[in-house]
């Protein structure tokens, strides 16, 4: 439970600073131009939803966690119904995937 408190703040830090995109056509988009540095897929969203999106990081080489259901991702954010977040802050992305595999970064 504590690692996912301190993911979604710092999720909530990203939008606060406006550092994140997030619906599956803004991700993807960005995505492609390279400005997310992690994306974020909830837990409860559609299989077809988290294959795209773990191609996509493939392909792109941008790390991918599923993590959290859609309403917890929606909240941190402050928006509803949001199943996929981009993370476009460098440091940040960096910290929640730090915090995601036990406090090392593997890469």
């Amino acid at each position: 439970m504590e690692k996912s408190k301190k993911i979604l703040g710092l999720i909530g830090l990203a939008a606060r600073a406006r550092k994140i995109c997030f619906g599956a056509d803004s991700v993807e988009e960005q995505i492609k131009k390279k400005k997310v540095f992690l994306i974020i897929v909830a837990t409860n969203s559609s299989d077809r939803t988290k294959e795209k999106f773990k191609k996509l990081s493939e392909e792109y080489k941008t790390p991918i966690i599923v993590q959290g259901e859609i309403e917890v991702l929606s909240k941190a954010i402050g928006k509803s119904n949001k199943a996929i977040i981009g993370i476009e802050e460098k440091n940040i992305a960096n910290e929640i995937e730090k915090i995601n595999n036990g406090g090392e970064i593997i890469g």
